[in-house]
């Protein structure tokens, strides 16, 4: 294993030689998980016309994902293969049925119901490929992802059931096989000049890494829950209740060059977040701009946070946080430079469950979250590359989070001390006879930069290793 696990980082440093890429689909981009086509056919003269003139869409996807820790603790290793395929109709009387499903297989992976010896913890990255919540089947999983019936309007449309979403606070996170998904209603309203509003009620997720879809206060504490401000351990899990969540969103772009984006998020007898985002473009030239961003979210419990007892609530009662963050960058048509900062306040920690998305953050960087701490000053840099005929991408990002001391529990959650981390990312799209495959390379390392107090639990899967994962995409 460690000897393939070098090969891997050779081969990775080859490339990067001659490139630097991406990771993730960012949260401001509509889902692309299915490559959908543009299906404009419409047959009102009956419901079967509407099937036989509908698209078929499938997506194959193979993932190998390793972990390298510090000597003396546990390494992992993943081999995942899965596929799926979509199904979406014609319009007819402007209405349209969608449905979906994907399995995975195991083809060969660390058994990852064994803790490691030294810390009694367990595997955090490779599990998440297959079904998080029984880590001793891998093989046969199988998902169905979306069920719905959408209704168009001129450019808008109406969404019932479960679907695809890509919000700030609730997104696909699709760093692994699957994305998360969400069951309810949502609205796309694009009737106005360089506005768009979106408006959503949700009461039902399917967070990446499982395999079936959970009410809204179920599917809070699927992930590792970490510990209350008191000290002892989160007990929120299956001990919550909400109605559901109820989601405005407003992005305007009516002065030039300027995208104004408001995300209120209501999160039913728990918390509530808003989110305020400005991001501007200075045209230089007529081939290059410079980048100014600015991002808050406020948030605040509502009623007792999800459960009278403190110790089972998920927002400790009358809790609250704020964040606000900075961007300032250069882009041309083939690179795009930036610094980024964020401020987590020292008020409370900020918390979004990590089942529903990852972090809005200019700062975020894949695989790693600031979701569950307060006091934090992070700052990152990265570099952009996209290729004219946009078939390659590649980044490279250095990032510095200045976290809590990890015994200081009330504004760190999950005990995670403070750490540098480099991202390097690979993306290609082939061509030619091979048209319909993409492939990623990404390398994470993670360097201690606080105080662990000789404690290897601070240290397993969070500090002083690293992560590799290459991904082969196949969409047709």
């Amino acid at each position: 294993m460690k000897s393939f696990f070098a090969i891997l980082i050779s081969t990775f440093l080859l490339l990067i030689s001659f490139h630097s890429s991406a990771q993730y689909q960012e949260v401001s981009n509509k889902p692309a998980v299915w490559k959908e086509k543009n299906n404009k056919k419409i047959d009102s003269t009956s419901i079967l016309n509407a099937f036989k003139n509908g698209n078929f869409i499938g997506h194959f996807r193979y993932f190998f994902m390793s972990t390298n820790n510090e000597s003396g603790l546990s390494d992992y290793y993943a081999n995942a293969v899965g596929g799926g395929v979509k199904f979406e109709t014609a319009k007819f009387h402007n209405f349209q049925f969608g449905v979906s499903g994907y399995y995975i297989y195991d083809i060969g992976s660390s058994d990852f119901s064994k803790k490691d010896p030294v810390t009694n913890l367990s595997n955090r990255y490779e599990v998440a490929l297959f079904d998080f919540q029984n880590v001793s089947s891998k093989d046969n999983l199988s998902r169905l992802e979306e069920l719905f019936l959408k209704y168009n309007y001129k450019n808008s449309n109406v969404t019932l059931g479960k679907q695809l979403l890509n919000t700030s606070f609730i997104n696909l996170q699709d760093g692994r096989m699957r994305p998360t998904e969400v069951d309810g209603i949502w609205i796309d309203f694009n009737e106005l000049k360089k506005t768009k509003i979106n408006v959503g009620y949700l009461y039902g997720i399917s967070p990446r890494s499982t395999m079936k879809y959970f009410r809204i206060a179920e599917s809070i504490g699927i992930y590792p829950t970490g510990v209350n401000p008191d000290g002892t351990k989160s007990d929120y899990a299956g001990n919550l209740d909400s109605n559901g969540i109820y989601i405005v969103g407003i992005q305007n772009e009516s002065i030039k060059n300027l995208k104004t984006l408001i995300w209120n998020q209501y999160a039913e007898n728990i918390f509530n977040s808003t989110l305020l985002q400005m991001d501007y473009k200075y045209n230089l030239n007529p081939n290059s701009k410079l980048l100014f961003g600015f991002q808050t979210i406020y948030q605040n419990a509502l009623n007792f946070g999800g459960n009278k007892n403190p110790r089972k609530t998920y927002f400790e009662k009358n809790g609250n946080s704020q964040t606000f963050g900075g961007r300032l960058g250069w882009q041309n048509k083939k690179i795009e430079i930036t610094l980024n900062y964020n401020r987590i306040t020292a008020k409370g920690r900020y918390l979004m469950p990590r089942e529903w998305g990852r972090d809005p953050f200019y700062t975020f960087m894949a695989r790693e979250r600031n979701e569950g701490f307060g006091d934090v000053h992070a700052v990152m840099t990265k570099i952009q590359y996209t290729n004219p005929k946009k078939i390659f991408k590649s980044h490279l990002a250095v990032g510095y989070f200045d976290l809590p001391d990890v015994k200081n529990i009330s504004l760190n959650k999950y005990e995670l001390p403070s750490y540098v981390q480099t991202n390097a990312d690979v993306r290609y799209q082939f061509q030619g006879m091979l048209k319909g495959f993409d492939a990623q390379l990404l390398y994470v390392h993670k360097f201690n930069a606080g105080e662990t107090y000789a404690n290897k639990n601070y240290i397993l899967n969070k500090t002083n290793m690293s992560t590799i994962s290459f991904i082969l995409n196949f969409n047709f």
